[in-house]
């Protein structure tokens, strides 16, 4: 697998969900074997370049987020990620104009159209995937929460989700990942949120840009959005857009089928740091 980047800068302009604020991304051509990084254009007088890794993960509660060692940070990367993954691009700047990525219509569809946008460029060096040969588990037993890889000739992903909720109980979803299954059964899912949850967030001060328009809010029967779900599954598939995306810290692709039940970015993350151990894939 070559090492890719894309051919022609673009920009993607958009809110931050959490805060609320006007975004500006520009996503420019990667040095070959650079790795994906992010800078901040709205910081001059600290360090301002924050690299994919996952050792560079903090607070993983509501979405995927890193800082460098001036405590630098860039927030809710996980659906550029997923991105950039499925689309096997491994060098890249994105150029961000805040601290958190624009959420869009809260799902990847648009970071997809815009990679498919500035075209894709091959290096002449190769990219070794991390090819998993034995099981590699993370469980959180007490909240019956599981992530798991397993050996497996290609990219799958089979995840369950169950919620004790009068509409939304459980789904699962499974899918051998490449492209074009991505972008059609995948990447049009969108986050979600339930109704009592948006008060509390509000409250402290998360979701200020949150709406109907970049996010699916369930209520007791059902979505309140007016064009209701774009599959009956959305919220099981909008979980593997994420796992996709989290996995993706790594900056390495994994050969492997993984296997979540009712997991999330945290669950996410300390797979990602099992296969970074078992396989020494010690990224800065």
């Amino acid at each position: 697998m070559k090492r890719k980047t894309i051919k022609n800068e673009v920009e993607i302009n958009g809110i931050g969900l959490h805060k609320g604020e006007k975004i500006k991304l520009i996503l420019k051509p990667g040095i070959e074997n650079q790795g994906i990084i992010f800078k901040r254009a709205d910081i001059t007088d600290k360090d301002n370049i924050i690299k994919v890794s996952y050792k560079n993960l903090f607070d993983l509660e509501r979405g995927t987020n890193i800082k460098n060692h001036d405590d630098i940070k860039v927030h809710t990367i996980e659906h550029f990620l997923s991105s950039l993954s499925v689309s096997g691009i491994t060098d890249i700047t994105a150029e961000i104009s805040g601290n958190e990525l624009p959420i869009l219509d809260g799902s990847s569809i648009q970071f997809m159209e815009k990679l498919q946008e500035a075209g894709i460029k091959e290096f002449e060096s190769e990219i070794e995937p991390i090819v998993i040969k034995k099981p590699v588990i993370f469980k959180d037993e007490k909240n019956g929460k599981y992530v798991l890889a397993l050996p497996y000739d290609g990219f799958k992903i089979s995840y369950t989700i169950d919620f004790n909720h009068s509409f939304l109980k459980s789904q699962y979803f499974e899918i051998d990942v490449n492209i074009d299954d991505y972008i059609e059964k995948i990447s049009k899912s969108r986050t979600f949120a339930f109704d009592y949850e948006i008060d509390f967030l509000k409250k402290n001060n998360l979701a200020l840009g949150g709406s109907l328009e970049n996010a699916v809010v369930v209520g007791k029967n059902g979505p309140l959005n007016p064009e209701g779900l774009r599959y009956s599954d959305e919220f099981v598939r909008h979980k593997i857009l994420d796992i996709i995306g989290d996995l993706y810290v790594l900056g390495i692709p994994v050969k492997g089928h993984i296997i979540a039940v009712k997991a999330g970015h945290y669950i996410n993350a300390k797979l990602t740091e099992l296969i970074a151990e078992e396989y020494k894939i010690f990224s800065k």
